[in-house]
């Protein structure tokens, strides 16, 4: 059972500019450290930034609260597998929230996917509730 879709476009221009001008500032309040440490490790890095962003946008409206009442920015946290997959990791009220939505007997699935075409990074979330077996 699906229990909500988030999808968001971010400018990686505009992102480009965010990170120019309030550099560490910016990265501090918006990004955990892993998302981070990734981002400054790639040769793209305002794109790896806009694709979180987008990311945590698009949660936050699977979610079915965008950014308000009271989630963090870094209560949402993107990171991959060995694979190369993007996982979504939800802490804080982000976490209280995707367990409030979810029914009992069953537990919840975060599908993310990020992708990017210059100058646009796009994200989609789908929070599945899957039975415990």
């Amino acid at each position: 059972m699906i229990l909500g879709i988030g999808s968001d476009l971010a400018n990686i221009e505009r992102i480009a500019g965010v990170l120019e001008r309030h550099g560490d500032r910016f990265r501090n309040r918006v990004f955990t450290d892993r998302e981070q440490s990734k981002a400054e490790r790639r040769q793209d890095v305002a794109g790896t930034y806009a694709k979180r962003w987008a990311a945590k946008e698009a949660c936050s409206k699977a979610l079915g609260t965008g950014l308000r009442m009271g989630i963090s920015w870094k209560d949402m946290g993107v990171s991959n597998l060995k694979t190369g997959q993007p996982v979504m990791h939800l802490t804080g009220w982000a976490k209280q929230r995707l367990d409030d939505m979810t029914p009992a007997g069953h537990e919840a699935i975060l599908h993310v996917t990020l992708t990017d075409d210059h100058p646009w990074a796009q994200a989609f979330v789908v929070i599945e509730a899957r039975p415990i077996a």
